[in-house]
Parts: structure tokens; sequence; C-alpha cells
């Protein structure tokens, strides 16, 4: 069970399928789970729970409905005007629209900086802010009927939360990668597939939900220092050279090496299953 409450999150379900696992819903199904701007604070709000929440070792990320994972940000009226400055001279109305975007970006890399690792299960469409969310997470599964676009250009803007800074170091091609984001097109599962967006195609949302529980609860029953420290090490690494990868990860280790490693090391030898502490 969770030490902490969950239940204050209007646009988010927040259930526990299986010991250590946490698995978190956008839920506003009549709008194709499209993000109002209360959205994505509370997201950021549930990732920071779940990342200090000793009682969660994984996290899964689905969309609730049975048509979209979400449809994007929801551009209202409301959100326009703050995105215009509202009333504004015209230079502090750009410092509070890049104030405005730096807390969107803030909520999204909450999922990149969450402790625990994140698997985010795509399904319907998936377009715009979805692939920002997406690229924050640490594995991703589709279903074969999924559509995903980036279609920020089509709303005259590039895409400022995320996608352009972690997509091109998340798929097998740069090429690729700027053809989808300057066309907004439209690409489905086994594009994503070939090039490396996701790690698994399924044919239905609930065999989506199915697969990543079945993985979430394989990784719940490794070390959380060892889960948590690998998130940690390959993240850090990811935007670093070789060997400044190497050096942190060796004083990294030399602190985090200690009883969970004797654990796992005396279950091996003694053909035992091991059992890791609260982290």
């Amino acid at each position: 069970m969770p030490s902490v409450s969950y239940t204050q999150f209007s646009f988010f379900n927040v259930c526990f399928p299986s010991e250590f696992v946490a698995h978190i819903e956008i839920n506003r199904p009549e709008k194709l789970n499209a993000f109002n701007q209360y959205m994505w604070t509370q997201l950021r709000d549930i990732f920071h729970l779940i990342s200090a929440d000793p009682n969660v070792r994984v996290a899964l990320l689905s969309g609730r409905g049975d048509k979209a994972f979400t449809s994007g940000l929801e551009l209202s009226a409301e959100l326009l005007a703050i995105l215009n400055g509202g009333d504004r001279d015209d230079e502090r109305a750009r410092f509070m629209v890049r104030r405005v975007i730096q807390d969107f970006q803030f909520s999204i890399s909450a999922i990149e900086n969450c402790s625990k690792p994140v698997i985010g299960v795509a399904h319907g469409v998936a377009f715009g802010l979805a692939i920002d969310i997406l690229s924050a997470t640490d594995i991703r599964i589709c279903t074969s009927d999924v559509r995903f676009s980036i279609k920020e250009v089509d709303i005259g803007l590039a895409a400022d939360i995320g996608t352009l800074q972690r997509l091109p170091r998340v798929v097998n091609s740069l090429s690729w990668c700027k053809d989808v984001v300057y066309t907004a097109r439209v690409f489905g599962a086994q594009e994503a597939h070939a090039q490396g967006f996701v790690s698994k195609v399924v044919e239905s949302k609930q065999k989506g939900l199915e697969a990543a529980l079945e993985l979430a609860k394989v990784i719940a029953t490794k070390s959380p220092v060892a889960v948590q420290g690998s998130k940690h090490l390959i993240n850090y690494s990811r935007d670093r050279t070789i060997q400044e990868g190497l050096d942190y990860t060796a004083t990294w280790n030399a602190f985090a090496i200690g009883k969970d490693m004797k654990d796992a090391v005396a279950a091996t030898l003694y053909k035992r299953k091991p059992q890791y502490g609260k982290l």
C-alpha cells in the first residue's frame, strides 16, 4: 500500500495493481485526455510523490478510455490568453510566457526525474504533448492501432516541452526524427517500433497494460538501490562523455554497494528469492 495519499488529483487516477507498482491514469476521456493548464501541475505533483514513496518501485502511465492516450494540449481561450501574456506590456508579457513554458517543462521533466522507472502505455490518439510525455518515460509500449504525431508545427510553433530535446536521443535516426517533427505527419506503431521509439507493440490497450504490469512486477523484485541507481546513471551518462559517466558511476557505486548486493549474492548462492528493504 502507498505511504501517501493520491486521491487529491482530479484529472488522474492512481492505483496500485501489484506490490510496489503504481498505475497513473490520465483521466479526462471525454476530452480525449487533452491537458488543460491544471493537469500539468497535477502530473508534476504525482511524480514527485511517486519519486519519494518507499512503497513504489515502478510506475505505469496510461490514458483512460478507448480512444486516446492524450490528444495533447487543450487550446482554450484561457490558455491562449496566458500564452499571449495577458494585458502586460510586451517585454513583461514575454517574461511571463517564458515562465509558463518553463513551468510546463518542469512538470513533464518530473517523469524523467522521478527516481523510479516509468513505463508508458500508449494507445489510440497520441498527439503533441503525448510525445513529450512518452519521451520522458523509461520504457514505452504501444498498441497496434496507435496514432502518433508531433503536432506543434501545425499550430505555428516549435515543440517546447521536451520532444525536440529527448526524441533525438531516444530514436535510431535523426533524419526520421526531423521528418516527423517538420511535417507533423501521423505515424503508427510499426514505424515507431522500427525507429526505437517503443520497445513493444501489442494488439490492444488491455494487452499493453498487462505487458507493462508483468514487466513492472519483474522490475519491482529487483534491488531498488540498483534499479534507481541505474536509472540515475543512464540519464546522467546520456548527456555527458563516456569517461564522465564512468567516473561518476565509480563514485556512485562506491557509496551504493552494500546490503542489497550482499543479499543478492547470498540469494544466488543459496538459490532463494532475495528480499530487499524499502528505499
